[in-house]
């Protein structure tokens, strides 16, 4: 039995623990070794333990997952591998005894993660789009899809996003940078409506769309497409919602932006003013490269405010500009790890790019956005080899699960523990609970009510030392203690 099956089986066959008359279990990845492993609760209290008061009578924003990317390097690693170990990984990302992924991301046309640059409207002129086909996915992307989908029990939500237009669509003819000219914005909703539509008939159905990967670009080096808000808003509100509504896809979300979360202000200000009406605009869309510690929560406290009724949504994050390093779990705690801003970013910005740990940026990261507000976090690559592709740019970055397709080995990083915490045991429709905890210097906290009125706490400690912390929920107390270096979920039943 694979690893990961070993580890869910051992949990899932231990008696959930009492505490005060609660069932709860507490699950821990450590540096030390532990992988989701079960561990107990303390008698014994210590007038050191860190105090976590749990409020769920005060609740925020509303779960819609957490997961990964369908990409075409992804689906072309599976398919280079045995049916055993493809199985094994679709098994690890999406079934209920794995990591039950529940809200994912596919490119439409090409991108640095593809084996070439392909568009589904290859033929210049054709702006009623008569010869558009995702024929190019059918061997690798939709097969994916349509694997995770027969072995994930509840489903999950598919939000595709493109990196560009067509080179004849826009106004330098390139595959990099450029705009779309306004003479093809039609055409170019159009491909919207006719990718979700392609796609349906293959039995997969999209949940939304964000509008361009990374309008600002991508500094000129692979697939992009670059509009201002102005520009974005202007498409969104005249074309492609107008265009949705015309097929009958109104049920297609639309999320504007789509970048780092440090240029939010901009671009929300002009999304959601008022003078656009009607306003199509369902949320907004944010990646974590700007920073490799800090996760901007005044941005997304004010991209929430500004519209608290519309999704705010996580889109994309990787240890990126770095080569994978293969079946060296420590190295995945270590501060080691760079970006493309330690090298390249400019003086005044390099402070935003030091040295990082890889499963503290995760950590951190997830946690952070849940307590500002937003409801999806979605990683990028599920699965990559150990050069850190297949990229046509050769642009590696490090997937939670990497392959060794000429020996048929799998390795499960550090990476893929973490994004289990969260997407194993917060569910879609779980709501953000308030808690109020004790100053310290060592502990990030999250916490949420589930559809099933179960808690999940999830509670990581940066530091070095052991810690003991109490969950406190009106006057029953639970103490619990949570290694060096580690990552743990609670889950309180009922």
């Amino acid at each position: 039995m694979p690893l990961f099956l070993l580890l869910f089986s051992a949990c899932q066959e231990n008696v959930p623990m009492k505490a005060e008359g609660s069932q709860l279990k507490i699950f821990e990845t450590s540096r030390a070794g532990n992988q989701l492993a079960l561990v107990k609760p303390i008698d014994s209290s210590t007038s050191k333990a860190i105090k976590i008061q749990l409020k769920p009578a005060i609740t925020y924003q509303t779960i819609l997952g957490f997961g990964g990317s369908f990409t075409e390097a992804s689906a072309y690693l599976l398919n280079q591998l045995s049916q055993t170990k493809r199985k094994e990984i679709i098994e690890a990302y999406f079934s209920d005894e794995g990591a039950r992924y529940s809200l994912t991301r596919t490119p439409m046309n090409s991108t640095d993660f593809s084996l070439s640059q392909y568009s589904y409207a290859p033929v210049e002129g054709d702006m009623e789009l008569k010869h558009f086909s995702v024929e190019e996915d059918e061997e690798d992307i939709i097969p994916m899809i349509k694997d995770a989908l027969a072995i994930s029990s509840e489903g999950f939500n598919i939000i595709a996003s493109p990196w560009t237009a067509p080179p004849w669509m826009k106004n330098n003819k390139d595959w990099v940078g450029g705009k779309l000219e306004k003479k093809y914005y039609p055409t170019w909703a159009m491909f919207f409506s006719k990718y979700a539509e392609a796609y349906a008939n293959h039995g997969i159905e999209i949940w939304g769309f964000t509008v361009e990967n990374e309008p600002h670009g991508n500094g000129n080096n692979w697939e992009s497409m670059h509009y201002t808000p102005q520009e974005m808003t202007d498409f969104v509100n005249n074309y492609l919602g107008p265009q949705l509504e015309k097929n009958k896809q109104t049920h297609l979300k639309i999320l504007g932006y789509d970048q780092n979360r440090e240029g939010l202000k901009e671009w929300v200000d002009e999304m959601f003013d008022e003078r656009h009406q009607p306003n199509y605009y369902d949320g907004t869309a944010i990646h974590w490269y700007e920073s490799t510690f800090e996760v901007f929560p005044e941005a997304l406290q004010y991209a929430h405010k500004k519209a608290p009724n519309k999704h705010l949504i996580q889109t994309e994050a990787c240890v990126d500009a770095q080569v994978p390093v293969w079946e060296e779990d420590d190295w995945y705690w270590r501060k080691e790890a760079t970006d493309w801003g330690f090298t390249w970013a400019s003086e005044e910005r390099k402070h935003l790019h030091p040295k990082y740990r890889p499963v503290y940026r995760y950590a951190r990261d997830i946690i952070g956005c849940l307590n500002n507000h937003v409801e999806g976090w979605i990683d990028w690559n599920m699965v990559l080899d150990k050069n850190g592709g297949p990229n046509w740019f050769e642009n590696w970055c490090v997937a939670p699960v990497i392959v060794d397709p000429a020996a048929d080995q799998v390795y499960f990083t550090p990476l893929y523990y973490v994004m289990a915490h969260f997407s194993k045991f917060i569910r879609p429709g779980s709501q953000r609970i308030d808690f109020q905890m004790d100053k310290n210097e060592s502990l990030l906290v999250t916490a949420v009510s589930n559809p099933d009125e179960s808690l999940t706490v999830v509670v990581f400690n940066t530091s070095k030392d052991e810690q003991i912390y109490q969950l406190r929920i009106a006057e029953s107390i639970t103490n619990i203690k949570i290694s060096p270096q580690s990552l743990q979920t609670v889950v309180m039943n009922k």
